[in-house]
């Protein structure tokens, strides 16, 4: 049995005739009827009623009908995402989730672009969830995510642990300048969290956060998008757990205050295919080190400034 087999019998049980499913086929219909022949002798069973007009599958023809199209599919997928790798030093595709365009992604890119110019690059805002399966068909090469989702088709990385802080509305009582604050003090405020869906998303990292410490926010408010969530905060309407790096986002309405226990981190992962060596997706790991490592020589040189600045 092969690929040839399964085609032609989910196109005449797709058309419910051997003349037009040939047709369809651009074959002869004599050679068609063998192949169902020698699929139904290796099978052991008949797919087809014979004597029904229309064409009707038998019981077992139903079931193997299912098969046939998911290997179908599937081996058009492995086509069309091979073609796609092939493709690769000509067109790049990063999948991302919105909160690391405001870390290290742009800086990431601009550096890309300027080693590699002669590679189109692309990039699609996606939750974490969508990038997995966006891998798998080919639509993305990589993909910068929050969520640690298990796939044995996908390689996934931890490229760091970001702290977490809490947006609060500038004027709101919690809102005190250097000031630390706790899980606890937050979760006795109204908290906005996103997205609402695909779930697991980020949102559960943050829920989770409060159910491992004992705790239960007093209402939970879900929005889809981390801008609508800041913008709710901006308004009054509660409090929102957010990665540092947005902390730029609504200066004037909302302040950023971190939290004083050492586990609210969220991570960044980078997620690729599993077997996807190309030098393109290498070129982006060896970028992101040495982004990494120059954030870690301003934070030292920072320090040490303020340090000597504090004597």
């Amino acid at each position: 049995m092969d690929l040839r087999h399964l085609k032609y019998f989910v196109a005449v049980a797709d058309e419910q005739n051997f003349t037009r499913a040939a047709e369809k086929l651009h074959i002869s219909q004599p050679p068609l009827s063998r192949q169902i022949q020698d699929l139904e002798a290796e099978l052991g069973l008949a797919l087809f009623e014979r004597g029904s007009r229309p064409l009707r599958l038998t019981e077992g023809g139903r079931f193997f009908y299912g098969h046939a199209t998911r290997l179908l599919e599937q081996a058009a997928q492995a086509v069309r995402t091979t073609r796609r790798v092939a493709l690769v030093e000509r067109r790049l595709v990063i999948g991302f989730v919105s909160s690391t365009m405001y870390g290290a992604l742009p800086q990431l890119v601009r550096l890309f672009r300027a080693a590699r110019p002669q590679t189109e690059l692309a990039l699609l805002e996606m939750s974490t969830v969508e990038q997995i399966e966006a891998l798998k068909t080919g639509r993305i090469d990589v993909g910068y995510g929050r969520i640690r989702l298990d796939d044995p088709a996908i390689k996934r990385e931890v490229l760091r642990e970001e702290r977490l802080v809490v947006a609060i509305p500038h004027e709101h009582e919690a809102a005190i300048p250097d000031k630390v604050i706790t899980l606890a003090e937050v979760a006795r405020h109204d908290n906005l969290i996103y997205p609402h869906t695909p779930r697991p998303g980020y949102a559960d990292q943050v829920l989770s956060l409060f159910r491992d410490a004992g705790l239960e926010p007093a209402n939970v408010h879900e929005v889809q998008e981390m801008q609508t969530a800041l913008g709710l905060v901006a308004a009054g309407m509660g409090l929102c757990v957010v990665p540092a790096s947005v902390h730029r986002l609504r200066p004037d309405e909302v302040v950023y205050r971190p939290l004083a226990e050492p586990q609210a981190v969220s991570p960044i992962i980078m997620s690729t295919r599993l077997h996807d060596q190309s030098p393109d997706i290498l070129l982006l790991r060896n970028l992101i080190d040495d982004i990494y490592r120059a954030q870690a020589e301003e934070r030292r040189r920072t320090e040490e400034a303020q340090a000597l600045a504090g004597r």
